[in-house]
């Protein structure tokens, strides 16, 4: 029996439909509201939607279907969503769910027949710095042992609220471990939206030329060049989107970002906003940040009445920018920028094919610069510092400085302000690692460097750096690890080209036959065949990339598959 009042179920839907206006690109927000509400995403509200926006129901089921964090089977009122990321399977997370299923007896990922509580994994929660982390109802459990999860066995099985459970089990600390350029001062509101009135646009854009921002997603595409290429579409509308669906495993500076430094975050998509004349704005949150959601509306609201934000900026007539607020549902695809859009679109998170770039047809076919969380907010420094000033540090090619998330087998786990072009040995040194077998750089999709190289440099001359950084001392299975990054793949996949589909699902498959010592070298070498179908026609860098970890491993250690049951 439902553990709701289904008469509730419709008039809850209309009053969401009425506030989003029947758009039908807001259907992805509805679907997250209903689920925060009833813990899923009941019939009534599946079928009453279709009829609202004229969109069939099948469809609305295969997009709740999409997303991890949206289901069509009641959760209950206790949703626990543990981090299963490598460096919280290295904190111990696989005992402490168990520990905690066995108190609360339940089977992971699927709800208890009284409807009280649902335990399950996620990929990464953003939390790699103080694992092993979790999610209680969206809100994080940090630095988890076995005395909280009994805890929490007890807090669940007494109906207790999660408002009133203890506020140190939801400390999130920010562990800043290293200052440089843009970390050490505070930054002073409405300082690069001055600049901007000052120089105009063709200055910042100059400023931002002269500093080599590069964006800080991956791509790594100059960011003044971008910005200007949106501006100078003729269009009679324009979006600016903030990708903070920060989804790679071992990632959090995002969230630190987020969590302090909003406003110089917020103060660098205006600024787009601005430059590029678009009024629009869109901050696309992961769902395992929901938490941070209300803590940046109070900021955008502060900002409005500070006239930092809204109608006219500063004073300045026809100066209109504003900023909304979008959840992600819980898909590692939609980092992706076009499969971002999609997601905010409403649709299920597939990447488009490019061309047309989402600079000339992005969100809602208009003109779109999307640039992730670090980029807006290196932007707003170097707006009001200069561009000399940021590039006084770094490479010629890599200039300025970049954070990075480090965790793993380090003594201080947390954020570092690193200049390019530092070794891999000094960034050891300085976060306490000792006995390091291998590094894994800008997660699974990056790379693998083992000790033998660890005098690389972190820049795009040499080994580019996403900002994940994960530590593996020498007492680690490092074919193991390879597993737990080809299993991701394998569950992230959005599925809709066959290369990756298949070819992720087939990897998994054949380094879990590796690991286990029951691999040929015939599997091996099946491996390789099907990785390289995978990086020449795989629709998005998802597929081009998911081989990486094994094929590294294959080439940089082979003395890992030697020894393994019949490979040779």
């Amino acid at each position: 029996m439902p553990r709701f009042d289904t008469e509730h179920v419709i008039p809850f839907v209309d009053s969401l439909v009425l506030s989003a206006n029947k758009r039908a690109d807001r259907l992805l927000q509805l679907l997250v509201e209903i689920q925060t509400q009833y813990s899923f995403v009941p019939d009534q509200a599946i079928l009453r939607l279709a009829e609202q926006l004229a969109i069939p129901s099948s469809e609305i089921r295969g997009i709740i279907e999409f997303y991890s964090f949206l289901h069509l089977v009641e959760q209950g009122d206790f949703q626990i969503h543990f981090s299963d990321s490598v460096i919280d399977r290295m904190s111990g997370s696989k005992v402490l769910i168990q520990q905690l299923c066995d108190r609360l007896g339940v089977s992971p990922g699927e709800p208890r027949a009284d409807g009280r509580v649902t335990v399950s994994t996620v990929s990464c929660i953003g939390m790699a710095d103080q694992a092993p982390a979790a999610l209680v109802n969206g809100y994080p459990l940090t630095k988890l042992d076995s005395k909280r999860i009994k805890a929490m066995a007890q807090l669940i099985e007494s109906s207790t609220p999660v408002d009133e459970w203890p506020a140190d089990f939801f400390l999130v600390s920010n562990n800043i471990r290293r200052r440089d350029l843009l970390l050490a001062a505070p930054f002073q509101e409405g300082s690069a939206l001055s600049h901007l009135f000052k120089t105009g646009t063709d200055g910042i854009l100059d400023k931002l030329s002269r500093s080599g921002l590069r964006g800080r997603g991956g791509a790594g595409f100059k960011t003044a060049a971008k910005w200007q290429m949106c501006r100078d579409i003729d269009a009679d509308e324009r979006y600016v989107i903030c990708n903070a669906d920060e989804g790679e495993p071992g990632s959090f500076k995002d969230r630190f970002l987020l969590e302090t430094c909003a406003d110089d975050v917020i103060e660098g998509i205006t600024l787009c906003g601005l430059i590029t004349g678009a009024n629009k704005g869109i901050i696309y949150l992961r769902v395992e940040y929901r938490y941070l959601k209300q803590h940046l509306e109070e900021r955008l609201a502060r900002r409005r009445d500070k006239a930092l934000l809204g109608e006219g900026i500063l004073d300045q007539d026809g100066a209109d920018f504003d900023i909304e607020i979008r959840l992600g549902a819980g898909a590692y695809i939609c980092g992706e920028e076009s499969a971002l859009i999609e997601s905010l679109e409403g649709k299920r998170g597939i990447p488009r094919n490019r061309p047309p770039y989402p600079v000339t047809s992005g969100y809602m076919g208009k003109p779109s610069v999307v640039n992730n969380v670090a980029t807006f907010f290196v932007a707003a420094w170097v707006a009001t510092k200069g561009g000399n000033w940021f590039a006084s540090k770094g490479t010629a090619e890599s200039i300025g400085t970049k954070l990075f998330s480090i965790s793993g087998d380090c003594r201080y786990p947390g954020i570092y302000e690193f200049p390019f072009g530092l070794t891999i040995s000094k960034v050891l040194d300085e976060c306490g690692a000792s006995e390091t077998q291998a590094v894994q750089v800008t997660g699974p999709a990056g790379n693998l460097v083992l000790s033998d190289s660890l005098e690389r440099k972190l820049c795009y001359e040499d080994l580019p750096a996403g900002g994940s950084f994960m530590i593996f001392n020498k007492s680690r299975d490092l074919l193991g690890i390879v597993k737990t990054f080809s299993d991701f793949f394998a569950h992230e996949s959005c599925g809709f080209c066959t290369p990756c589909r298949v070819g992720t699902s087939l990897i998994s498959d054949l380094v879990t036959r590796v690991h286990s010592g029951h691999a040929t070298q015939q599997e091996l070498d099946q491996i390789q065949i099907i990785a390289e179908v995978m990086n020449t026609s795989s629709r998005c860098g998802l597929g081009r990339t998911a081989s990486r970890p094994i094929m590294q491993a294959l080439q940089q250690a082979p003395e890992l598959f030697t020894h393994r049951g019949e490979t040779g």
